[in-house]
């Protein structure tokens, strides 16, 4: 039988504010994930905590863009880096700066930890990569990188916890728990997330669209379809990887090509459909 642990996870407020900076670690461990909003950036500057050698994480969401955008970076002062970063790069509003507080981390450490979290991050699939150059793996000793994993065990727990779940990969649940959507000659596979709506990978989607579709849900698969997500196969689109939707009805509606009610088309192998099973006053698991 497996056996969950639970963690205990400090967030450290300095202002006060739990919309401005926060500085977040797990008790029991040494790594330390500093959140700074773009417009809190003088206030950061102020903390020891970020005059520290460390990787860093900038995060942006533009409206234009189908998923949310990463660039992983490091730095010998995490400080300075982001003044740069503040001045070269303008799709970020966002960023989180990994340290440790003992001060354990070196170059080797961080040039490992900025390839290897650049990996996993392009792995799980949750955000477009912003990085021009790709980072490249250093040579590291075997013991040492075993300490670097087990440190980025506790990084992918801070930053889902901040709201960022950069790592965590989209895991298709039991067949029970999946939700279909059908039309004719397609079919798509999907589940109701924490993150919003998931559809999965080899899901297919009707290349015509109604004249009812509405411009959000027309622009919205011209953008999947610009982005590689949705690619052209025989009479249908496929989905070449998983993809999060913000709502039910915006993936059914991009499924189908038409404007559509997600909740009520959306449906588990038992028949219920998305509404009575999460909606319902009577919803039963």
């Amino acid at each position: 039988m497996e056996i969950s642990l639970g963690k205990t996870i400090q967030i450290y407020l300095p202002d006060g504010n739990p919309r401005s900076l926060k500085v977040a670690e797990i008790t029991s461990r040494t790594v330390q994930a500093i959140l700074v909003p773009r417009s809190r950036l003088d206030f950061a500057y102020q903390r020891n905590e970020l005059e520290n050698v460390g990787i860093y994480f900038l995060i942006g969401n533009p409206d234009d863009e189908i998923k949310p955008l990463l660039y992983v970076g490091e730095a010998e002062d995490v400080s300075i880096r982001l003044k740069q970063q503040n001045k070269a790069k303008d799709f970020w509003n966002t960023a989180i700066a990994i340290i440790s507080k003992t001060k354990y981390f070196t170059k080797t450490h961080i040039k490992f930890l900025e390839w290897y979290c650049h990996e996993e991050a392009k792995k799980a699939g949750r955000y477009k990569m912003e990085n021009a150059s790709i980072p490249s793996k250093p040579y590291t000793l075997e013991p040492i990188q075993a300490d670097l994993l087990d440190n980025f065990e506790s990084i992918r727990i801070l930053t889902s916890t901040l709201g960022f779940p950069i790592f965590d990969p989209i895991i298709k649940p039991k067949k029970k728990d999946v939700l279909i959507c059908k039309g004719m000659g397609i079919q798509a596979e999907g589940e109701y997330t924490e993150d919003g709506f998931v559809v999965f990978a080899n899901s297919t989607a009707k290349i015509k669209e109604t004249k009812t579709i509405g411009s959000w849900i027309s622009k919205l698969r011209s953008k999947l379809i610009e982005e590689g997500i949705l690619a052209e196969e025989k009479d249908v689109y496929r989905f070449t990887q998983n993809h999060i939707f913000s709502s039910p009805s915006g993936a059914a509606g991009t499924i189908l090509g038409r404007s559509a009610n997600g909740w009520e088309l959306w449906k588990y192998s038992n028949g219920k459909t998305l509404s009575e099973v999460i909606r319902s006053d009577n919803a039963q698991d």
